[in-house]
Order: structure tokens, then sequence, then C-alpha cells
């Protein structure tokens, strides 16, 4: 009678390498500070891109960050570069790296919550921006002047997207 599993113990094979593909890249941020900060880290990387800078950017200024950072890293070995006159340049991915900020131990984001998403947009109007835990958060909205914070956007008479909460 032959095995009834014969492949216990046996390493997988892949039929195919897959791709990871990343579905929304502001909350895949959120999540990496999140979890940086959990685990006490002092600095967070991400791969780039002009969206994470702004949102970034407004961390900073609200003091949720105290640095932000875009640097250029080469690429892992082992990644096939297509052979051409770019290939120098494809062998190096642009990152973000946001430096922590810790108040008493503790991270300087207690909490953030993901508001638009992929499935669902959020919009907001003016006069529907209200303060984030009563004044003690903020939110980021994506508006026709830019991604900007709640407060800025309601000194501007904008709305727009509601991106995230961070308190």
């Amino acid at each position: 009678m032959p095995h009834p599993f014969p492949r216990i113990g046996q390493p997988r094979t892949a039929a195919r390498s897959k791709k990871i593909v990343m579905v929304d890249p502001i909350s895949d941020m959120l999540i990496r500070i999140k979890n940086a900060q959990a685990v006490r880290h002092e600095q967070v990387s991400m791969p780039f891109s002009k969206m994470k800078w702004a949102v970034a950017s407004i961390l900073k200024d609200t003091g949720y960050v105290s640095d932000i950072e875009r640097k250029k890293k080469p690429a892992k070995p082992g990644r096939l570069v297509s052979a051409g006159a770019d290939s120098e340049k494809k062998s190096e991915h642009e990152h973000l790296i946001l430096t922590l900020k810790y108040q008493q131990g503790l991270g300087a984001v207690s909490g953030m919550k993901m508001v638009s998403k992929p499935s669902r947009r959020m919009y907001l109007k003016t006069n529907e921006i209200h303060p984030v835990r009563s004044g003690h958060g903020i939110a980021i909205l994506s508006t026709s002047k830019g991604v900007m914070s709640s407060r800025e956007a309601k000194k501007q008479g904008l709305g727009g997207e509601i991106i995230c909460e961070v308190w």
C-alpha cells in the first residue's frame, strides 16, 4: 500500500514565480509605521512614491515623525535586470526612510485608521471636516490643491478624499 501522504517532509516546488502586487501603498506605509513603533525601531523604510512623500511630510509637520529622507538603495542580488541603456538605473530603487519619534518611551503615533480604501473611497466637503479625537489628532486629505492636513484644508475652504486619520 502506498503512503497516504507521499510528499510529507519534502520541500515544496513552485510551479511559477509569483510577483507580489501592492494594492494600497498608503495603508502599507501606515502599517509599516505602526509595526516599527510597536517594536521600537528608530527608522522605517519603504518604497518611495510622491503620495507617500506628501503624507510623510504632513506627519513630520504635525510632529508624529521626526525626519523623512529619500534615498536610493541597490536592488537585491538575484533580481533580474533587463539589459540595455537603463540597466544601471534599474538596479537601484528609491526608498523613503522615516525616523520615528518617541515621547517618554511611547511612540508619537498612538493610533491610525485608513478611512478611504480602494474598495470604498470617502470624500468630504469643507463643512463635513471635523476634528479627529477631539482635536488631538489629524486627518490627511487629498484635495485639488494637493495632500494636506484636515486643519489646513478647512482653513483654505477645501474638501477632498480623506485618506487616513492619525492620533
